[in-house]
Formats: C-alpha cells, sequence, structure tokens
C-alpha cells in the first residue's frame, strides 16, 4: 500500500535529515509546568509505570534495562527530551516496562536494585525526577555501580525522597516481586520471534513499535520528535502502516 512506502521513507529520512518539531500542539488542557507535576501512578497490571496526562491522544511505552547505555543515550541526548516537552504539553504520555535481564548478562545486580528503587520512588511520587537521575548518573554497563549506598545517594539529588520509608525499601529489595513481574512482561513482549525480550531501548507508539530497522530513531532526537509530531498529526496513517 502507498501508506507503507510513505511511512518508511519518513522514519528513513528522518535518520538523515534532522527535522526540529518544536511547533506547539493544540491544547489539551493547561501545560505541566514541571517533571514534579506531572501523574504517575502504577497501572492495573501491577507492572507499567504511567506518567502524564492518562487523556493524551499519543501514548508512547518504552521498555528500558537502567543499565543499558543505549537506554541512557536516549534519555540524556536523544528523544528523550521532544518526548518530556509533549508530556508536559499533555499530547503525549509515557508508559515504561522496566526490565533487568542485563544483571544476568554482564553480571552483578544493578539492574534489579535500579528497578526495585524506581518502583520505591514511584510510591513516594518522584518517579519521573528519580529515573533522570538514575540514567543521568548511570554507570558503565560494564561496572554493577547500582548499589545500595549508589543508589540512595543519587535519591538525595531528589528532594523529598529520602526519608526511612524509601531508604529500607531500597535496602531490602521491597519490591523484589515488582522486579521480578516486571522483567517478564519485558520477555512476553518480545514474543515468540523475541523470547528473551524486545531490546532496550524499544518504543511502541499508540500500539505500534518502531522497528529494528528504525530503532535509531530513539537516539536521533528531532528525527524521534519529527516521529512523533507525524503520529500526532496523523494518527490514522500511523496505525494502518506497515513499516
Amino acid at each position: 500500500m502507498v501508506r507503507r512506502g510513505r511511512w518508511a521513507v519518513v522514519c528513513a529520512a528522518a535518520l538523515l535529515v534532522m527535522v526540529g518539531c518544536g511547533q506547539r500542539q493544540a491544547q489539551y488542557g493547561p501545560d505541566f509546568t514541571s517533571a514534579e507535576e506531572l501523574p504517575e501512578k502504577l497501572s492495573t497490571n501491577g507492572i507499567t509505570i504511567m506518567v502524564g496526562d492518562p487523556d493524551a491522544p499519543v501514548t508512547v511505552h518504552l521498555y528500558e534495562d537502567p543499565r543499558c547505555p543505549y537506554c541512557e543515550e536516549f534519555e540524556t541526548t536523544g528523544g528523550s527530551s521532544h518526548l518530556r516537552e509533549a508530556v508536559l504539553d499533555r499530547w503525549a504520555r509515557v508508559e515504561y516496562t522496566l526490565a533487568s535481564f542485563l544483571d544476568d548478562r554482564v553480571g552483578g545486580s544493578g539492574s534489579k536494585k535500579a528497578v526495585n528503587a524506581l518502583r520505591a520512588a514511584l510510591e513516594a511520587g518522584k518517579f519521573v525526577e528519580y529515573h533522570e537521575v538514575l540514567y543521568a548518573n548511570q554507570p558503565d554497563e560494564s561496572v554493577d555501580g547500582y548499589t545500595d549506598a549508589s543508589l540512595l545517594e543519587l535519591a538525595g539529588q531528589v528532594e523529598g525522597l529520602r526519608g526511612p520509608e524509601f531508604d529500607a525499601a531500597v535496602r531490602s529489595m521491597k519490591y523484589r516481586s515488582f522486579v521480578t513481574s516486571s522483567q517478564k512482561a519485558y520477555e512476553e513482549a518480545g514474543g515468540t520471534q523475541e523470547p528473551e525480550g524486545p531490546g532496550t531501548p524499544t518504543a511502541v507508539i499508540n500500539g505500534k513499535r518502531i522497528p529494528l530497522e528504525y530503532n535509531a530513531l530513539l537516539l536521533q532526537s528531532d528525527a524521534f520528535a519529527e516521529l512523533l509530531q507525524k503520529v500526532h498529526d496523523e494518527p490514522g496513517e500511523w496505525q494502518d502502516t506497515k513499516l
């Protein structure tokens, strides 16, 4: 179909031509003025962490492992900044499935500890801020750097997060069952073709996954912004396309 070629060209061209996407969207309500204001909660499945206006027309579901260097690139210099702007402007929301497979792959327990700490931060209403701090201070993948001590030290950068309840949750791995369930959900997202999971970062936008061959869009800030703009402006085209 024509749609297939059109969207493939959009994705491929975005990798080559970094076209900015700074225009504001139609208002869906008063903008959030800061990350601290963003709604955040656990979905009814007890696994997915949801951030932003639940009525936003664009949903980006991200699969991330806290130790993954490509996730760090997405979050610090890639498309995350434009996604955050869209979430603040209420026309997009983000869902997170947090994986921890890198512990088994490269050794250690840092991913599991970080996912547990992020769940504890969600309980305190500080997931967004803490998530940002962890990626801004991510240890080298080969170093099991997310220890209890480092996670607590980094939590000190988030106003109001440290306290007896959060500290105890980090040290005791209070949310161990969440860590396990979240990793299982990540693996199931890969289906039969990717039984170990789809890789990180992976983005599913309005129920449609960005194909592996275009995954570099996540790391190209303006290219990812252009794709989000296209999905917002032409939602039907995005749903119908077969990349």
